[in-house]
């Protein structure tokens, strides 16, 4: 394991300090960034996104989907919880808090869009930082290249749709062309050239050059992954400083769902008799979110300064040192299933 994933959460913490500093200290200079758009798209946190998301793509070999047939439980656990579970317990967490625990103390409008924000978070499956949880706890590679492999191909055709749904039950408008292109760009074209990619590289290579050239490209979906916390700190600094409150409401649910979906997916997990490997990353997986896609649709939508993108900003912050410690919890029952 490199630095960077070793002290993943120092980095991360770091570059959510400089981006508020920075924020606060020069707020002209991620104005004039937040300018930089077109159909609603921030053409900065595009090429943020696109550079830590293509490594990721290029990983993943849709080869592997033929031998799903062989272990499906995993496969199966993981899909029911991201798809069928996950996006719908967010949307019901979110009106439960905003709409009515929270009702008194945020006005509509800024619930609507945190709950909108939340929702985002919801229906985007972890992909980007999938394999870092994977390796953390032992995870078996092959398994959960799988899973993603199929994880990212549900969500080119799922996606929009369930969001659209539940943010119209939210009673929030969607622009439809808005998340369309928001998912075009940040799902469907970088997974076409990881695919793409990937098979020039085997075509002439093998998957020597494949990795090889993924380690070559690992600094760099280093630097995205860091470059976008700053930003999107930076663009919120003033909401951050100002309304501190607004960070732990939207935290308290993000943190009930983070823990109530992992230990609903691990002990049905146990019920199943999965073998750890399997086991430990499909909840890991399941539990987590594409907050990078989240973040993206989220400012499409509604804006660099929303509570939308606040909220999926706050998603970000909070992900990190919750998955952390539930890989550490997941290590620690590991023989509970090794039985």
């Amino acid at each position: 394991m490199g630095v960077f994933e070793r002290y993943l959460t120092l980095w991360v913490g770091l570059c959510i300090l400089v981006g508020v500093l920075l924020g606060n200290a020069i707020p002209g200079l991620f104005a004039g960034i937040a300018q930089l758009e077109a159909f609603h798209v921030n053409f900065v946190v595009a090429i943020c996104i696109w550079i830590m998301i293509y490594p990721m793509m290029v990983q993943i070999d849709f080869a592997s989907i033929k031998d799903v047939g062989k272990r499906p439980k995993g496969l199966f656990l993981t899909l029911v919880v991201n798809w069928l579970i996950k996006p719908f317990s967010m949307a019901l967490l979110g009106w439960l808090f905003f709409r009515v625990i929270f009702a008194d103390w945020v006005d509509p409008q800024t619930a609507g869009e945190y709950i909108a924000g939340m929702i985002l978070l919801g229906v985007a499956p972890c992909t980007a930082m999938v394999f870092v949880w994977s390796q953390l706890v032992k995870g078996d590679p092959n398994y959960t290249l799988v899973q993603v492999s199929i994880n990212d191909v549900i969500m080119i055709f799922a996606f929009a749709p369930i969001a659209a749904l539940l943010l119209g039950i939210s009673d929030i408008i969607v622009p439809w062309e808005t998340l369309l292109i928001s998912t075009v760009l940040y799902v469907v074209l970088p997974l076409l050239a990881g695919i793409w990619t990937r098979h020039r590289l085997q075509q002439r290579h093998k998957d020597q050059a494949i990795q090889a050239f993924l380690a070559q490209l690992k600094p760099w979906s280093t630097l995205g992954l860091l470059a976008t916390v700053v930003l999107l700190f930076g663009f919120q600094a003033p909401t951050l400083l100002q309304q501190p409150q607004a960070i732990l409401l939207i935290a308290i649910p993000l943190l009930i769902q983070t823990y109530g979906i992992f230990l609903l997916a691990y002990g049905a997990a146990y019920w199943l008799r999965l073998p750890y490997k399997i086991a430990a990353p499909a909840c890991l997986i399941g539990t987590s979110n594409f907050f990078e896609l989240a973040v993206a649709v989220a400012i499409s939508l509604f804006g660099l300064h929303s509570g939308a993108a606040l909220a999926t900003v706050v998603g970000v912050l909070v992900e990190v040192p919750v998955m952390l410690s539930l890989v550490a919890f997941a290590n620690r029952t590991q023989g509970c299933f090794d039985r």
